[in-house]
């Protein structure tokens, strides 16, 4: 992991600064949401991701880019929730009280 976050740095910052702009952008949106049962099914799927990077099932080239793709996915989700704070935490301050 070590080396991963010495060589792809820079990616792994353009995947935390993509998903503080998209959190910004994604409270303004208005679109439907995703549903109970797609949403578990997808939180299945990332949990086996991640038992599979766990268990080092994947070996080789495709183990490291099941690694990095991990990584950066964390990063962006934590992007996309502290940028989706900031909106709200500067909408919230800028209304007026009252």
């Amino acid at each position: 992991m070590a080396n991963l976050a010495t060589f792809f740095w820079g990616w792994l910052l353009a995947s935390l600064l993509l998903g503080l702009g998209t959190g910004w952008i994604a409270v303004v949106h208005r679109g439907p949401g995703v549903s109970k049962t797609l949403s578990r099914w997808l939180a299945l799927l990332a949990a086996g991701l991640v038992a599979v990077a766990l268990a080092r099932v994947v070996p080789g080239r495709f183990g490291y880019w099941l690694d990095l793709f991990l990584i950066m996915f964390a990063l962006y989700l934590c992007g996309c929730a502290v940028g989706s704070w900031l909106r709200d935490w500067v909408v919230s301050r800028s209304t007026p009280a009252g």
